[in-house]
């Protein structure tokens, strides 16, 4: 070599020595971690999370948050699984596990990205499967504030199918896989409801008293958002509960597109847009272009709203699953943007809290909204309002799986059982899957839906488990029978089948009580044979006992593999709050004749009398008021179109949209039967072949128990129907009634009107359904009547009439509505439609005294929400003669009754040996007299199994204590009615003396984590 070259190889050398240390500068300057870590694990321990990690503001610009995102829908068009690990692409390009993958990644790559994540559940499965070096990455992330946890449920609910119930459940239990794994900067503070179809004034109200900061939602109505977008009202302070008051106010922002892109700046994989190309000798240079482009975008949106800040969602449906794609497309975006000479704009990665923290800090008056957003219309002919009914056996199970879910909660803290935790958690996290906006609407695919119905039921069968080693122990009756002792669970009384009671002769009937308030409930269980006794384990007394005849229509329901032909009825009395009533059941060895239809045409009691007309149509008297209903099944013809505009809308899984202009009346072509005795009156009656009913009153009772039975929907006739009943009544109601939001504070809703626009209506009687969750109600002011219907799970409901209240019970459709799913709603099981049935209880009369007939209805919303659970045990006697005639000690898990206006919402086990326990007043502020007065309990001495060392007020997620929630004050343009309700300060819990006093107003839930001590069983 020579000496030139010799210079040359050393000069090169040197740059390239240079040029590496220049590299490798930038390279930890971005903090590129995917080779070599920024930070240590050590060093992640440094917080600056919230509202600190925000970027600047400029007061003198516009402010555009740019928010990078996904939407990952937990089970939709694919199952939980399917979307997670990215199979069956065919039907969806969609894998979770890629997109955590990509994104932690590109957020290591530059620390000024930020990145929010909404789902739970997805995250909590990704989260497990990580190694030691991720997992140290995304905690850092997350105390930096780059990596934001919003919404933190287990799953992006459903508003409108949903039971509070399970809603404060899926969010705690989403809140403590989060708070146990990345403590106080993963802690969720703003509500993401960006997909839901419509919006409850209950979950504005949850979200308040989980100490959150605001909500942003997606959907509204498109009425609703022109005038919004018009008036700039698109963010206000919502007003969710009359009874909480300040407490429950919530600052909501509507959002401008939904949750998607700008149009032309989706940079996703799953696009089409150009990139954004920044070669200035490239022929396809385009950023000015671009930038003039995203600007007139941001001008038109800001001209909507009242500040100088404005949110652009840059994600959409299970995006990012290459994010370096998106970020690199961003980054030059905001660069680019930035620096064009005499911007007049801050572009900036942002999140949703920093979003809102920009709002807040302006000190400006809101305008307010104390209504929801129901029903919502996407254009003027989709009203979707279909889903409310939807999968309808799917909406019961779920409904169900809660009051399962609570009873084997209860029973574990109660007896203090050992190795329930993985069983708990399965169940949780299976119900937290349940709320799903695409699972318990019954927007999903069918695969989708049988494989919810899957993750339910192995929790359910589990939880078989539980409830018999629970009960076992704590009843002593594990103990004083063979080591193989079980108690059996049985999930199919609603078809009148059950193998414990149909397979032995003789055999112990259960009856767990999950409400806090002793209930008497009417104990049914199928059997073979036409003569059985009952008698007590607790007391020796023997009820009245009553066989009936199954209904035929029942016996052939497809899939219904059972020999039994009657039901025993016994009324068990008295079954004692958080506690259990044991009875042995036995088949006489003298037969009786089994009952025969009574030669009668009608069934009373002291309140109603019952009987079918010549058409065929249910009619109720009143016997001492001057109040009537006459009940009818009818049917809509469902609407079938291309889809291409709006008036070619279907009907279809989201929307109910009736061929016209009324439902239908069946041809009669049915009879009824009656049978009545000591315990029940039924009235067996038959419409047609797939429409019946059977209508049962009970002795002292003053509700009426409607069991329905719809299917299989013909569809021979290539025609989609819609099945309802109406109640139609004699109330002068003046286009008003009343539906539950979520279960809980009742709503007014006046037909063909909204509160906060001049609507215009072109689906009249799609356009005034509203979701109905426990209860729908008339009141005739001038009389004092009123009638509520009570509903067994979520229902789409409505008075189109004056008078009348409708509900819609089970709908098969032929036609696609075109909003994603590609399938029509046309369910079908065991080769044959499907058919469903449930139950009505119908509650009305006169309201002399307010407390006692809402105390009423407040009872019967509870026991059909929480009903008392009919579990089997082998009964290991000789007859039933042996069983032993003293009294035994009640089991409750009670010392004391609460007040009739406060229920216990939450008992639980919860972590390190502690309790998790919530109290909530059942009435609103006005309801009643007395009961809707504020209400006192010591709750040191309430529970018969452990005593109270110590206890902590949290916020209603149990994922903070109260005296640290500050959440946000924003201020309203008005100061209203409601704004005025009496604010006394939150009181804290007084202990003193061996007195734990809990003082619990009108509407409130209080949660509290309780130390305790275990008493002997």
């Amino acid at each position: 070599m020579s000496e030139e070259a010799t210079i040359f190889a050393m000069l090169r050398h040197e740059v390239l020595l240079l040029l590496l240390s220049l590299a490798f500068a930038h390279f930890l300057a971005t903090g590129n971690a995917a080779r070599i870590p920024r930070t240590t694990p050590d060093a992640a321990a440094t917080k600056k999370c919230d509202y600190e990690a925000c970027h600047a503001v400029d007061p003198k610009k516009l402010n555009i948050h740019m928010v990078p995102h996904t939407h990952d829908d937990v089970g939709w068009l694919k199952t939980v699984d399917q979307y997670y690990f990215g199979s069956r692409s065919t039907i969806q390009k969609a894998g979770v596990q890629y997109i955590l993958d990509s994104v932690i990644k590109a957020l290591l790559a530059d620390p000024s990205r930020r990145f929010i994540y909404v789902e739970t559940a997805f995250f909590w499965k990704w989260w497990l499967r990580q190694d030691e070096k991720v997992r140290a990455d995304v905690k850092m992330l997350i105390n930096e504030g780059r990596l934001e946890i919003i919404g933190g449920a287990w799953s992006m609910n459903d508003e409108a199918c949903t039971h509070y119930h399970s809603l404060v459940d899926q969010f705690t239990w989403g809140f403590r896989r989060l708070n146990d794994t990345f403590g106080g900067c993963a802690r969720p503070h703003i509500g993401w409801q960006i997909d839901p179809f419509g919006h409850s004034r209950e979950q504005a109200s949850l979200f308040a008293q989980m100490g959150f900061d605001g909500m942003l939602f997606g959907r509204i109505d498109y009425q609703d958002k022109s005038k919004r977008l018009q008036d700039k009202t698109m963010e206000f302070i919502w007003k969710s509960s009359p009874s909480l008051g300040k407490r429950a106010n919530l600052f909501t922002t509507a959002m401008y597109n939904t949750y998607s892109p700008p149009p032309g700046f989706c940079f996703d994989v799953l696009c089409a847009d150009e990139p954004m190309v920044d070669d200035l000798d490239s022929p396809d240079y385009n950023i000015d272009k671009r930038v003039e482009l995203f600007l007139a975008y941001a001008q038109k949106q800001a001209r909507a709203y009242k500040t100088n800040h404005i949110i652009l969602t840059m994600g959409d449906d299970f995006h990012y699953q290459q994010s370096e794609m998106v970020f690199g497309n961003l980054d030059k975006l905001i660069r680019y943007t930035n620096q064009r000479n005499g911007s007049t704009v801050n572009v900036i990665y942002s999140t949703p809290s920093c979003y809102l923290k920009a709002l807040n800090d302006l000190n400006l008056h809101w305008p307010t909204k104390s209504d929801d957003f129901f029903p919502y219309a996407s254009d003027p002919h989709s009203f979707w309002t279909g889903y409310f009914s939807s999968r309808p056996t799917v909406k019961y199970f779920e409904r169900e799986g809660n009051n399962l879910l609570q009873a084997s909660k209860q029973l574990v803290a109660l007896t203090n059982l050992k190795n329930h935790d993985k069983p708990l958690e399965h169940f949780r996290e299976a119900m937290g899957v349940m709320q799903h906006h695409d699972a318990v609407t019954g927007t999903e695919k069918q695969l989708v839906a049988n494989d919810y119905s899957r993750i339910l039921y192995e929790s359910m069968d589990h939880a078989g488990e539980i409830i018999s080693q629970a009960i076992g122990k704590w009843s002593g009756m594990a103990n004083n029978t063979a080591a193989s002792f079980k108690i059996f669970t049985c999930l199919e009384l609603n078809i009148s089948s059950c193998a414990f009671s149909e397979e032995n002769d003789m055999f112990m009937v259960v009856v767990y009580n999950p409400l806090s308030r002793p209930v008497s409930t009417y104990v049914r269980v199928p059997v073979q044979y036409s003569s059985y006794s009952v008698r007590s384990l607790i007391d020796g007394v023997y009820p009245a006992v009553q066989i009936v005849p199954i209904p035929e229509e029942v016996k052939k329901i497809p899939g219904r593999k059972s020999n039994a032909t009657n039901d025993v009825v016994f009324r068990a009395s008295n079954v004692p709050p958080l506690g259990i009533l044991v009875y042995v059941v036995a088949k006489k060895t003298q037969e009786d004749i089994v009952e025969q239809p009574q030669a009668v045409n009608s069934i009373s009691n002291e309140v109603y009398s019952i009987h079918v007309n010549t058409n065929g149509d249910l009619e109720i008297n009143w016997n001492k008021q001057n109040m009537s209903v006459m009940q009818t099944f009818h049917y809509y013809i469902g609407a079938e179109g291309n889809n291409e505009i709006f008036a070619n809308r279907s009907s279809g899984a989201y929307i109910f949209r009736p061929k016209e202009t009324s439902a239908r009346n069946f041809a009669y072509s049915g009879s009824h039967k009656i049978y009545t005795g000591p315990v029940v009156q039924e009235l067996h009656h038959t419409i047609n072949e797939w429409v019946s009913q059977v209508v049962r009153i009970y002795p002292g009772e003053e509700h009426i128990e409607f069991n329905w039975l719809v299917g299989p929907i013909p569809v021979k006739d290539k025609i989609g129907k819609e099945i309802v009943t109406r109640y139609t009544s004699n109330l002068q109601t003046d286009k008003t009634f009343y539906t539950d939001s979520n279960g809980r504070e009742m709503l007014k809703r006046v037909r063909n009107y909204r509160p906060t626009w001049d609507l215009k209506l072109e689906e009249p009687i799609s356009g005034n359904y509203y979701p109905v969750i426990s209860k729908i109600a008339l009141k005739d002011e001038k009389k004092q009547l009123k009638l509520n219907i009570l509903v067994d799970r979520s229902q789409g409901g409505s008075s189109l009439e004056d008078g009348a209240i409708e509900l819609m019970l089970h709908r098969r459709l032929l036609k696609d509505d075109a909003f994603g799913v590609a399938e029509a709603l046309n369910e079908t099981a065991f080769g044959e439609g499907l058919v469903v049935r449930g139950t009505h209880y119908l509650f009305g009369g006169k309201v002399k005294d307010a407390d006692e007939f809402v105390l009423k209805e407040k009872e019967l919303a509870l026991k059909l929400a929480l009903h008392s659970w009919i579990l089997g045990a082998p009964a290991n006697l000789n007859n039933i003669e042996n069983v032993p005639a003293e009294p035994k000690k009640l089991i409750t898990g009670l010392n004391k009754a609460l007040p009739p206006n406060v229920h216990i919402l939450t008992l639980e086990p919860w972590k390190d040996g502690t309790i998790l326990l919530r109290l909530e007043h059942l009435f609103e502020v006005g309801e009643a007299q007395q009961m809707s007065q504020p209400v006192e309990i010591n709750i040191q001495n309430l529970f018969s199994t452990f005593t109270i060392e110590s206890i902590k007020e949290t916020t209603l997620g149990a994922n903070q204590l109260l005296s640290e929630n500050k959440p946000m004050q924003w201020e309203s343009e008005t100061n209203d009615v409601m704004q005025n309700v009496e604010e006394a300060s939150r009181q804290t819990v007084e202990i003193h003396d061996n007195v734990i006093n809990v003082l619990l107003k009108p509407m409130e839930i209080r949660t509290f984590i309780l130390k305790v001590k275990q008493r002997p069983l």
